[in-house]
């Protein structure tokens, strides 16, 4: 054989070994594609006795007019609408030339709720998602405890976005923080690795591309527990998609034809890795007003649907003579009983205060009986998803506030 050949062969040999752990890991996305089909076939029916009516959607939103985004409105409704939701919470960037609150989404479309918000950036270089929105060019020369006032003086929410970056941890009177946010979690992809996992998983699975990097916020829970014990009071967890359409890895040539793309956070697929679960009572319409309130009160919690459909989770305390449930308080009484439902067998945690007080393995109910103060939330993990998620939490809950 000529050496040109030999050479050439070792080559093709070196390649193939290259490629081998991309094989192995589209062997493995099958295998965790076919867990999560099991799963949600495994789903028991929501509780049509509870007394708040359940709605699913996502928060964070951006478009074309706030920049950072080529995403249209038709766009976004649709993916909206193909995933199923009830709502979207738009949070555009202000512009100077025009108000982007009052341009972007808002009200009923195709049957989503759409409320128009913002992503504004205080003096001091703090993110807050407001909710309605302030466009107004001049928030940006406002400092953080201005822009949160502005918020509340008008009936709305102020969040602390990407708590990772946030530096005025002093301001008071903000409605909650951004536990997770999806954009934050994409910057741990390492895109060499993921150039080749395009190659033997986009195809098949460009979803589940994301639990290759996905990973649980536990800086952000660790401070978020940690305002809630030094404040003593209500602050509200939400997960945000920041969802741009503008994620991912491509190549082409001078015309911009696209010879190759892997675009991780479209819409569509955006709004199908994590969602907020807001509850609202049954007996209450279904606008931005009571979406609004119950976010406020933390009737919510975020869950991670692309392994598993949340909806008809549920977690309440009650005592001798109340009922509550999460983000409410609850007087403690001569003791107070937790109460976890989830619509399939998992591993629920209990949080007291940021630590770790309770767990139960393979449960679908679970019932904690508590008997000293404090604000108590539940994570609840898939270990039936493999070792990969031992760590990497399905869904995290509000508080239910034992005081």
């Amino acid at each position: 054989m000529k050496r040109w050949k030999k050479i050439v062969l070792l080559l093709l040999g070196l390649i193939l070994v290259s490629q081998l752990p991309f094989i192995y890991r589209r062997y493995r996305l099958g295998q965790l594609n076919a867990a999560i089909q099991v799963l949600n076939s495994e789903r028991a029916a929501s509780q049509s006795d509870h007394p708040f009516a359940e709605y699913r959607g996502v928060i964070h939103v951006h478009s074309a007019i706030g920049g950072h985004s080529t995403g249209g409105f038709e766009e976004i409704i649709r993916a909206a609408n193909l995933n199923h939701l009830n709502f979207v919470v738009m949070t555009e960037h202000p512009s100077a030339n025009i108000n982007t609150a009052e341009m972007t989404l808002k009200g009923m479309h195709n049957g989503v709720l759409f409320v128009g918000g913002s992503e504004v950036v205080s003096a001091g270089g703090d993110r807050l998602l407001l909710m309605p929105g302030n466009g107004e060019p001049s928030v940006g020369s406002q400092s953080t405890q201005a822009v949160i006032d502005q918020e509340n003086n008008k009936g709305g929410l102020a969040f602390v976005a990407y708590p990772q970056e946030f530096h005025s941890w002093e301001v008071n009177n903000y409605a909650g923080v951004e536990v997770y946010n999806l954009y934050t979690n994409t910057k741990k992809i390492n895109y060499l690795l993921l150039f080749f996992d395009g190659l033997w998983s986009y195809r098949g699975y460009p979803e589940l591309l994301f639990s290759t990097f996905y990973e649980k916020p536990s800086a952000a829970l660790a401070k978020w527990d940690e305002q809630i014990a030094a404040r003593n009071r209500k602050v509200v967890g939400i997960a945000g998609n920041d969802a741009h359409s503008n994620v991912g890895l491509s190549l082409g040539d001078a015309s911009g034809k696209k010879l190759f793309e892997i675009k991780l956070d479209p819409y569509e697929r955006s709004f199908r890795v994590v969602r907020n679960h807001v509850l609202i009572e049954k007996e209450k319409p279904f606008n931005a007003d009571s979406l609004l309130a119950a976010l406020r009160d933390g009737h919510s919690f975020f869950s991670f649907d692309l392994f598993c459909d949340a909806t008809g989770f549920t977690y309440m305390a009650v005592n001798r003579v109340e009922k509550k449930i999460m983000g409410d308080e609850i007087s403690l009484e001569d003791g107070v009983r937790l109460l976890v439902n989830a619509p399939v067998k998992c591993r629920i945690v209990l949080i007291k205060d940021g630590q770790r007080v309770g767990e139960e393995r393979d449960a679908i109910n679970k019932e904690f009986a508590v008997n000293e103060r404090g604000a108590y939330r539940v994570e609840v993990y898939l270990d039936q998803l493999g070792a990969a998620f031992k760590d990497r939490p399905w869904i995290i809950t509000n508080p239910i506030y034992v005081r």
